[in-house]
């Protein structure tokens, strides 16, 4: 065989054997990246699933809680809360579901279930602890303590909610702080208040009520 033939044929040998290895590396493959597709496919499809299951549920919640809401501003507050329990009960995952913790709240601090109402404003903070509907809920839930007498648990939130609001609302919340402390036998802790009350929201209308406050209680204004 001359030198010529040769050549060609190890060139025909070197590129039969290159495709049986692409072949080879390509069965060896092929099911594994097939695999993945399908995998990445039916994921895409759950998820496009969960998203739409989770908007109609949302939607259906949504219009539960506003029907409890509706209740509530009608002054139907055993009724509001009732509404507003079931949308927790069957929506509970859905935003609207966490709300209704606020609505059940609600509901029950003007029914006079302070203690009740302390629960569901926990839960709704458990869920969502920002933003300011969370602050709001965050003044709901001191006002129910304070009114269930748990002082010292009032006394912490509204402490942290100073600054939170605007000035008149942060004076309001040191002047319920400094009476929860008297309520405690806490007359230094209640007289450093009405001072801050008096001295840095002088301008508030619980300026002059602090300043009152600090007579009675033998303490100067500043």
């Amino acid at each position: 065989m001359s030198l010529e033939t040769r050549k060609g044929t190890a060139m025909v040998d070197q590129g039969a054997e290159m495709v049986d290895q692409l072949t080879s590396v390509w069965q060896r493959y092929a099911r594994i990246a097939l695999a993945v597709l399908g995998a990445i496919v039916v994921v895409a499809g759950v998820a496009y699933y969960t998203i739409q299951q989770n908007k109609a549920q949302e939607n259906l919640a949504s219009k539960k809680l506003a029907e409890a809401d509706m209740l509530f501003w009608q002054g139907d507050y055993d009724r509001a809360k009732s509404a507003a329990d079931e949308v927790v009960k069957t929506y509970g995952s859905t935003p609207s579901g966490v709300d209704a913790h606020r609505v059940s709240g609600d509901a029950a601090y003007w029914h006079g279930n302070f203690k009740v109402a302390a629960t569901e404003y926990k839960a709704y903070l458990s869920r969502k602890s920002d933003g300011a509907v969370a602050q709001s809920v965050r003044r709901s839930l001191a006002y129910a303590l304070d009114s269930d007498k748990q002082y010292a648990d009032a006394v912490k939130l509204y402490d942290g909610l100073v600054g939170v609001f605007d000035r008149e609302t942060s004076s309001e919340m040191l002047s319920a702080s400094a009476r929860c402390l008297l309520e405690t036998n806490d007359k230094a802790g209640a007289i450093q208040r009405y001072q801050r009350v008096a001295n840095e929201f002088g301008e508030t209308g619980a300026a002059q009520a602090a300043r009152v406050r600090l007579a009675e209680l033998g303490a100067p204004a500043n």
